[in-house]
């Protein structure tokens, strides 16, 4: 999404809302969206996104963690 959005904005063409980009990332999409955002150097000035994206991607990983570690599924 992030490569998608950096290329629409060069091209001057429609534009993936900033609020579908959060919520892929609040949604389970963290790891991606900071690849992205690294890789594509898209977003990284944002404050929004320098804070929520590391936040959903540590809370994901924290989620993982205890499913797999601690509840042992």
């Amino acid at each position: 999404m992030y490569g998608s959005d950096k290329y629409k904005a060069r091209k001057n063409k429609w534009r993936i809302p900033e609020n579908a980009l959060l919520m892929s990332a609040a949604a389970g999409g963290g790891l991606g969206a900071w690849i992205g955002m690294k890789l594509f150097h898209h977003k990284t000035l944002h404050r929004q996104f320098r804070i929520i994206v590391p936040l959903a991607l540590i809370l994901w990983a924290a989620l993982a963690v205890w499913l797999l570690f601690i509840q042992k599924i």
